[in-house]
């Protein structure tokens, strides 16, 4: 009987220790601009850069609602090269063979302004199908379904055959 009694206890223990324990979130694997050329010469795909700032709010919700969505981390760990870029990073960076600085009258990396076009709000998240293309900026947040048309767009190839309003045409959200 003592026995039955110290298997019951440890197994309830067990199961009471095992609910607490948070399950484990999806992450998208961010990388560096440098992680991300390195990457990109040995096997090309489409590059995504979330453009933030450390003061920005959305930014951090953007973070917490949209990039730790599993479907959304899972897609874009899958399909693109995922760097987070800080706007306001004053040190030189190199994108493509070019050499990008802080500019004071943006208070901004040019890099920054050069993926966002120049319209220096945050978050912007920019999809580039390739890493000399012309960059896309989507400026704003975005929640997980809001995302999902562009991601796919760039991320399955439709931009080589359709434009964006015919690949929305037929597309389905699963998210």
């Amino acid at each position: 009987m003592q026995k039955v009694i110290n298997f019951l206890a440890v197994t309830t223990f067990f199961v009471v220790a095992v609910s607490f324990i948070a399950p484990k979130k999806a992450k998208v694997q961010w990388m560096s601009v440098e992680e991300m050329q390195e990457a990109y010469i040995k096997t090309p795909k489409p590059i995504l850069v979330d453009l933030y700032t450390d003061w920005c709010g959305w930014c951090k919700v953007m973070d917490r609602e949209t990039y730790q969505n599993e479907a959304v981390a899972n897609y874009i760990n899958q399909n693109y090269y995922p760097v987070k870029l800080n706007a306001e990073f004053k040190k030189p960076i190199q994108w493509d063979g070019k050499i990008y600085s802080y500019n004071s009258r943006y208070r901004a990396n040019d890099l920054a302004v050069y993926l966002s076009q120049g319209n220096m709000s945050y978050p912007t998240t920019v999809l580039l199908p390739s890493i000399n293309a012309q960059p896309a900026p989507l400026p704003g947040f975005f929640k997980p379904g809001e995302l999902e048309s562009p991601l796919k767009y760039f991320g399955d190839g439709g931009y080589k055959t359709k434009t964006f309003p015919e690949f929305l045409k037929t597309f389905s959200k699963t998210w």
